[in-house]
């Protein structure tokens, strides 16, 4: 008595995790958009201090812009944030009957530090422009 395990493409596309699952998904995405973000930060600085490159100064311009930035900063936090967070309830595996919990005080957390990040690199901006 098998059931059937046959799903339309439009079927299987429709998200039934919830919010851990995203989590999980993010800390995935935020990881690897580290690594490329570092690992082109190191050819390009490498590429600039070696040969001059035109395409490492372009790169580099890239980086400086505010928001890569934001977005760098965005991923870190997330990234430290969350792996805190799996850490803790690694720590003390009672507590994964409240990792829905966990995971709205991350997010309680992350606004609020996310948020003056943002406000002081904007901040930062405008001093430096003015």
């Amino acid at each position: 008595m098998a059931t059937s395990r046959r799903v339309g493409f439009f079927q299987g596309l429709k998200y039934k995790g919830g919010g851990p699952m995203i989590a999980w998904m993010l800390h995935r995405i935020t990881g690897v958009g580290i690594l490329v973000i570092v690992g082109l930060h190191v050819i390009s600085s490498f590429a600039m201090q070696q040969m001059g490159s035109e395409w490492a100064t372009s790169l580099n311009i890239i980086y400086e812009s505010d928001l890569f930035q934001i977005l760098v900063a965005s991923f870190v936090i997330f990234h430290a944030l969350n792996g805190t967070r799996i850490a803790l309830l690694d720590l003390w595996p009672r507590f994964q009957v409240y990792q829905r919990e966990a995971l709205w005080l991350q997010w309680f957390i992350l606004v609020p530090i996310l948020g003056l990040t943002v406000y002081f690199l904007i901040q930062r901006t405008l001093a430096a422009g003015g």
